[in-house]
């Protein structure tokens, strides 16, 4: 084998054990500083019981799951429609500061 080939090998040899030095010194980090239990992108992850927060909004109107639909339920429904509706067409500008706020987005 010439020298040139040989200098080749060893830089092949050399670059891929640096890159797996360094992947395991990253993993591990990772790993110690807690930040693998944050990532919720992993596929098996479950939030802890009180990390679990109810999605429905309290203000959200539903029809009830049994029971007939009649003038009076449609009125109540059309009438928390328009509140809603309302309240969009109270934005002024949509990407305002004010209509960003955590408080109109509910967050």
């Amino acid at each position: 084998m010439s020298t040139g080939g040989r200098n080749l090998v060893i830089l092949g040899v050399a670059s891929a054990l640096i890159a797996l030095a360094t992947t395991g010194v990253s993993l591990a980090l990772y790993h110690n500083s807690g930040d693998i239990y944050l990532d919720r992108s992993r596929p098996g992850f479950l939030p802890d019981e009180e990390e679990i927060e109810d999605t429905k909004p309290e203000d959200e109107y539903s029809f009830e799951r049994s029971g007939a639909i009649t003038a009076d339920v449609l009125e109540e429904y059309i009438e928390k429609l328009e509140e809603q509706v309302k309240e969009i067409d109270d934005f002024k500008l949509p990407f305002d500061v004010e209509s960003l706020s955590d408080g109109k987005l509910g967050i």
